[in-house]
């Protein structure tokens, strides 16, 4: 019983640094200030959707300690949420009702870009620019995304465990 106790203790720390790793790149300026992303709470959502799909999305299959990880992740995720919601002043009645939603509607986009990464770049794009709010350049986002995606691939599975991270730069941006 103490193994599983430590086991899913050392999870959650690694869940929390992969989930750290995903709100860096999810805040990187370029995107509000170069792509067109809304700087909001929304358009902050979106961003983090996005690399959240590709840390899941490179997980998935790749093993049990990898499926853990992910679940925990995406329970850190759900947390992150329930607390910005109520920081935001969202009601304690309806924030249960709210982070269903924001969960549902990350499930919705999961299935959305992992079809249209599967179809081609132009179906990516769409996409994004059907969920992320602003003027987005979606091309270059999706581009961002596949590259990212393409790294994820390429990096030792243990790396990407313990939140090393390295998303691709935005094209046209200096690395």
């Amino acid at each position: 019983m103490l193994n599983w106790l430590k086991t899913r203790s050392e999870d959650r720390c690694k869940a929390k640094e992969l989930y750290g790793a995903i709100v860096t790149g999810a805040r990187q300026p370029v995107f509000y200030s170069g792509c067109g992303v809304e700087d909001t709470p929304e358009g902050r959502y979106e961003m983090i959707a996005l690399h959240l799909f590709v840390v899941i999305d490179r997980l998935k299959g790749a093993g049990p300690q990898a499926d853990r990880i992910a679940q925990r992740v995406m329970e850190t995720f759900v947390t992150d949420m329930d607390d910005s919601m109520r920081e935001m002043g969202v009601g304690d009645l309806s924030v249960g009702k709210k982070v269903k939603r924001s969960a549902a509607g990350l499930y919705e986009r999961f299935r959305a870009y992992r079809t249209a990464m599967a179809q081609s770049p132009a179906d990516l794009a769409e996409q994004i620019a059907g969920f992320v709010p602003g003027r987005v350049d979606a091309a270059a986002v999706a581009r961002y995304l596949t590259a990212s995606a393409q790294a994820l691939k390429a990096t030792d599975l243990d790396s990407v465990l313990s939140g090393k991270v390295i998303f691709s730069s935005i094209p046209g941006e200096p690395s």
